[in-house]
């Protein structure tokens, strides 16, 4: 039965009188009261020092403190102390059994895992995997910088635009036909979990869907090239009857060929790694989708071009073309006769340049934004058919753009319109020369 907070003190107080009672006596009878007295409070504080120094003897120890035997506050704080220390190991190897299922259990994951601190992206653990896929070695690389034990260009761009989006298809130091993933995850105020999966599977059935793609466009150019060049040698004046089979026919035939040309456009950028790093003059584009605007909406519309940005670009003109157009093409489809579109070029407050294509169209409901981008993926069937789109602009802006180090913003609200922004790095501009720019 444990014993209530009072009764130790009381225990110990009781002995110490008893004891003074005993002292005080014994001197009397030798013939020196407060002698006695005296003596009996030296050996009572003395007896309190030693039981003091006992106690912080086993604490400073370590060492594991056995079960108090006896009454009296020391006996209570010894008790109180066993049972801290007993609960406190209890919890240690709760903890460490925790410890050790969880190392096993990432021991055994596929992908590696590494802890980096979030500053300077110190290694400070890893798992078995991270020895296979990155080649780290447990004893020599703990406490290094991730970026010195991986160099490669593309993980300190990653790292640096902040990693917001998983890095796809890094080739792994130890071999280069093994294709990784990295993910940077949020784990504690002062550290980052790096995943890194293996997806040279995937990567090599994704090659197969694209050869297959590239392929297929390839072969059935030839036979559309034919079928199309038969159409148009049959006139509708000389069958009437047949004018409007022919010009449905010649509709379809125009629109199955342009599919196949944007899916080799598609296979090609999905090849290349780079754009190439030519400078871009931004005006002459401006001024060429002004015209392109102008003739697809053959005055139905109000088209507008403005620029505010005394930025070139460094890329690919005509894949940076391909996807302006693209969008340009998009506003004047879904705008209404009477609508406006305008095209606009500007810096935001990063520096970073920024087209958007901005229409007063039907806007996009908010749940198709996320898959706007993807093949063949359509708001309404019925309308993109009736408006001649192949599904596959969007997929063509967001490639060029990624090769680009762009991005693809898009805003839109049913019934207001919509716009559509390629956004790039502030490095992709070129500040275009003063001379230059007053002389034109």
């Amino acid at each position: 039965m444990r014993l209530m907070p009072s009764r130790p003190w009381q225990h110990s107080i009781s002995r110490l009188a008893g004891w003074l009672f005993l002292c005080a006596v014994s001197g009397a009878l030798l013939g020196s009261f407060w002698i006695g007295l005296s003596a009996g409070l030296a050996a009572a504080l003395g007896w309190n020092y030693w039981q003091l120094h006992r106690l912080l003897s086993q604490l400073s120890g370590r060492r594991r403190l056995q079960a108090p035997q006896g009454w009296g506050v020391f006996s209570e704080v010894a008790a109180r102390l066993f049972q801290r220390q007993r609960e406190a190991r209890q919890r240690k190897r709760r903890l460490h059994a925790l410890l050790r299922t969880f190392r096993t259990a990432a021991a055994s994951l596929p992908d590696a895992i590494l802890v980096v601190s979030e500053g300077q992206l110190e290694i400070e653990w890893f798992n078995e995997a991270a020895v296979r896929l990155l080649g780290l070695r447990p004893r020599d690389d703990i406490g290094k910088r991730f970026t010195h034990l991986v160099r490669a260009p593309r993980v300190s761009d990653w790292l640096a635009s902040g990693a917001a989006e998983p890095l796809l298809d890094l080739p792994s130091p130890i071999d280069a036909n093994r294709r990784l993933s990295l993910r940077l995850i949020d784990y504690t105020t002062r550290q980052r979990l790096l995943v890194v999966r293996d997806i040279s599977m995937l990567m090599h059935l994704e090659q197969v869907r694209r050869d297959f793609v590239a392929n297929v466009s390839h072969e059935l150019r030839t036979p559309l090239t034919v079928v199309h060049g038969y159409l148009d040698m049959l006139e509708p004046d000389e069958h009437p009857e047949w004018a409007g089979l022919l010009r449905e026919m010649r509709t379809q035939s125009a629109r199955m060929t342009q599919i196949v040309e944007d899916l080799l456009t598609l296979s090609r950028l999905e090849a290349q790694e780079r754009a190439i790093e030519d400078p871009v003059d931004m005006r002459s584009q401006l001024a060429s989708l002004n015209r392109e605007a102008e003739a697809l909406s053959n005055g139905r519309h109000r088209i507008v071009v403005t620029e505010s940005c005394d930025m070139d670009l460094h890329g690919s003109s005509k894949e940076l073309h391909s996807a302006f157009s693209n969008l340009v093409s998009n506003a004047v489809r879904y705008t209404p006769d009477g609508g406006r579109i305008e095209i606009r070029y500007s810096c935001d407050d990063q520096g970073r340049p920024r087209l958007a294509v901005i229409d007063s169209g039907q806007g996009i409901p908010a749940q198709h934004l996320p898959r706007i981008t993807e093949r063949f993926y359509r708001v309404s069937n019925s309308r993109s058919r009736e408006t001649g789109g192949t599904g596959l602009g969007l997929s063509i802006v967001k490639h060029v753009l990624n090769l680009h180090q762009g991005h693809l913003d898009i805003h839109s609200e049913v019934g207001q319109g919509s716009e559509f922004a390629c956004v790039f790095a502030a490095s992709r501009g070129i500040v275009r020369d003063s001379d230059a720019s007053e002389a034109a």
